[in-house]
């Protein structure tokens, strides 16, 4: 059966164009035999913002998770991220799917025995970040504590809220929004509704 692709594409200036990126992916889709299902386009954003400020990449990873399609197609990693950290917790994500990625300008397609070579090194590199964003946040909870904030027990009347149940929690979602964890990713890393963190970050 004909794998279901999905193209991203992005440019980080509204003067810059898709359409090179566009032609190219399609003529590799169309060589390889992929149909393709959607195409999801972030225009005029960088790719240094987190997901929560990528709309259409928000879209692509959510639909990765249903299964929409077999394979994501890129013009170049780039187009995903531009920090090593973003990087890694996307292939980690797509990876975790099931989901197949072609990168045109790094040559790297993982539905080959190379490029699937590189998916099994992903599981280290995802161990690193996240032991990594367990370091500094706890530097991030001893920062305040040492800054005098109160991390003891909530009040009574603070019992509905997560962020004053879980002392340094707060602190500790903080730290990760930091270092550039999306909402959605932190709501999970800390076991929390996505509500919490966007109001401890609307209040940061």
């Amino acid at each position: 059966m004909n794998k279901r692709a999905a193209i991203y594409l992005r440019v980080s200036t509204r003067e810059q164009s898709t359409n090179a990126q566009r032609a190219e992916l399609l003529t590799v889709a169309k060589r390889a035999g992929w149909e393709i299902v959607e195409v999801y386009e972030d225009a005029g954003i960088s790719g240094a913002k987190g997901r929560d400020q990528r709309p259409a990449f928000d879209r692509l990873l959510k639909d990765a998770t249903r299964r929409r399609f077999d394979i994501v197609m890129a013009w170049s990693v780039d187009r995903l991220g531009r920090s090593l950290q973003h990087l890694v917790v996307t292939l980690a994500e797509l990876q975790a799917a099931g989901i197949d990625l072609y990168l045109r300008q790094q040559a790297i397609d993982t539905t080959t025995p190379s490029g699937r070579a590189l998916f099994q090194m992903l599981g280290v590199f995802a161990e690193f970040e996240r032991a990594m964003i367990r370091e500094r946040v706890q530097a991030g909870i001893d920062r305040a504590r040492s800054a005098g904030q109160r991390l003891g027990r909530p009040k009574l009347g603070d019992a509905k809220d997560p962020a004053k149940k879980r002392p340094g929690l707060a602190d500790a979602i903080r730290a990760s929004l930091e270092e550039g964890v999306s909402i959605r990713r932190a709501a999970k890393i800390h076991d929390v509704g996505v509500s919490t963190v966007q109001r401890i970050k609307a209040a940061a």
